[in-house]
């Protein structure tokens, strides 16, 4: 199998290249540097410009790049470059795929369970409604992008990412130092559910949205139980060893992260209802296992 990978050098995408070369099969990563190798391609999305030629023979474009959500406080420059990194990549992306002849036969569009908004206690899935919110915005238009490739023939497809634990990057990265020092403790309430996957669980359902030729839309890329921020912190603390003796209240998380606190305070109960009914299994179905995979990464 041939891929096309955007993104390739975040946590997710160089993960994903990784599990795919290390199966045999061949990447593409798309840069915007001068390419160094046989294996790069350049782009622009700022420009909406692509190597058009460099992507001949692809099978599957795996598009995850986008300006980090959580590396910034939510500042109004910020927030039009969250949106406009995911919608202008996806637009050029598509565009370079409809130039192709033939044409890649599917697309797996990075995606983020913020399109469900605040959901409380209520479980989601991928029939609910869309959220309210900036995140809910942003993911909407995200994947209003790759329309005209579906609309061309290609099998597109969504994958919705909750939070995932790693050691290399995202919020956990920034957690595992906090907790190793005895340091770590819930945040806010502690109520709140964060729906999360495994590093090694999400490369492997990216692989299987591109394998699976019945799968279009939508897909949630969780674990199967969402966990609360306090069952979290429990759970930390058990596989670290390490008391969690310190709570981090909601006016400290505003003050520090600004508007970005809502999505830390805010509870999303995701559930991947697709990639259940489509047979996926999880390494790591429970919140220790995704810890410990972190750890031993």
């Amino acid at each position: 199998m041939r891929y096309a990978v955007t993104g390739a050098s975040g946590l997710i995408g160089g993960a994903l290249v990784r599990h795919l070369l290390a199966q045999g099969d061949e990447v593409l990563r798309l840069v915007r540097r001068d390419p160094q190798g046989l294996d790069e391609v350049r782009w622009d999305p700022k420009r909406g410009t692509v190597d058009v030629a460099g992507l001949a023979g692809t099978d599957v474009v795996v598009h995850l790049a986008g300006a980090g959500v959580g590396d910034h406080r939510w500042t109004d420059d910020h927030k039009r470059e969250i949106l406009d990194s995911r919608v202008d990549g996806t637009h050029t992306i598509v565009r370079a795929m409809l130039e192709l002849d033939p044409r890649p036969r599917a697309l797996v569009a990075g995606s983020a369970i913020g399109y469900y908004g605040d959901t409380g206690d209520r479980a989601v899935d991928e029939s609910s409604p869309a959220g309210t919110g900036f995140l809910a915005d942003v993911v909407r238009a995200w994947e209003a992008a790759s329309e005209p490739a579906a609309a061309a023939g290609i099998r597109v497809t969504h994958a919705r990412t909750g939070l995932v634990v790693a050691k290399e990057g995202g919020a956990w990265s920034r957690m595992f130092p906090l907790f190793r020092l005895g340091l770590g403790g819930r945040m806010g309430s502690g109520r709140q559910y964060w729906s999360w996957i495994s590093l090694r669980d999400e490369v492997r359902a990216l692989q299987f949205l591109a394998d699976r030729e019945d799968l279009t839309g939508a897909v949630n890329l969780v674990a199967p139980q969402p966990s609360t921020n306090a069952e979290i912190t429990a759970a930390m603390g058990r596989v670290l060893g390490r008391p969690t003796l310190f709570p981090v209240p909601a006016l400290a998380l505003k003050t520090v992260l600004g508007e970005f606190s809502s999505e830390v305070l805010g509870s999303i109960r995701v559930l991947p209802t697709v990639l259940e009914q489509h047979g996926f299994t999880w390494h790591d179905p429970t919140i220790s296992s995704a810890i410990r995979a972190a750890l031993d990464s």
